[in-house]
């Protein structure tokens, strides 16, 4: 005998997205189904509507850090539960798009190398290390910092392109709270990286700056034109 109350409309919802996926799904709807499997025994429909209205919508209450979830009246394993899907987004949109072993199109680097910064809620410089005929041998992060700075470690950056044999090089970093637009030192750090990486024959191409979905490439802006 299942003494779930609940255990109707959880079938029903369950039902809902085995047919049709999260397609016609209110957001409270896909997070009160996400949350069956972090509170078995409970009615989280009130719990899905209490997370967005206490954030303001389903993807702040993933970005919100754990702390703030547990403030909230969530267990700590509820929590982690949930701040596990952004992370395994991330990890899924990276191993879905590896090109190891493709050549990468150099004008498309800022759609390809965003997804390395899915969910993080913290500043991080990301490494995009390319040999001579364009295939990435190397992409990864290389530095992290807070929400509002992360030192840029010229010295390990120029490490990992002698160690991967690299001919050319990408530096991205995210603003989490912020634009991305690129700051007076996120100029000057593209200009002392670019001449470090020249000493050893490998190019900069790139500086792209990550803020949530949208991205500026400091190259197409312009401003790498002097250092060329």
């Amino acid at each position: 005998m299942n003494d779930n109350p609940h255990s109707g409309h959880r079938n029903r919802l369950r039902k809902k997205f085995i047919d049709n996926g999260l397609d016609g799904m209110e957001n409270h709807e896909a997070l009160e189904l996400m949350l069956y499997y972090a509170i078995p025994r409970k009615d989280t429909n009130p719990v899905a509507h209490m997370l967005i209205d206490s954030f303001g919508s389903i993807s702040a209450v993933f970005d919100a850090p754990i702390d703030k979830l547990k403030e909230v009246g969530l267990s700590e394993n509820c929590a982690i539960y949930i701040k596990l899907i952004p992370e395994i987004c991330r990890m899924y949109m990276e191993d879905k798009h590896n090109n190891k072993d493709k050549i990468i199109d150099i004008d498309n680097i800022g759609e390809r190398i965003k997804n390395k910064f899915v969910g993080r809620e913290y500043e991080a410089v990301v490494l995009l290390l390319l040999d001579s005929k364009y295939k990435e041998v190397f992409c990864g992060v290389v530095s992290k910092g807070s929400v509002s700075a992360c030192e840029v470690y010229v010295r390990k950056i120029i490490e990992m392109a002698v160690l991967y044999n690299a001919k050319f090089a990408v530096l991205s970093h995210n603003h989490p709270s912020g634009l991305a637009l690129p700051s007076n030192d996120d100029i000057k750090t593209t200009e002392k990286v670019y001449r470090a990486l020249r000493l050893i024959d490998v190019v900069l191409i790139d500086h792209i700056i990550v803020a949530d979905d949208d991205y500026v490439s400091l190259k197409d802006s312009g401003f790498m034109d002097e250092m060329y």
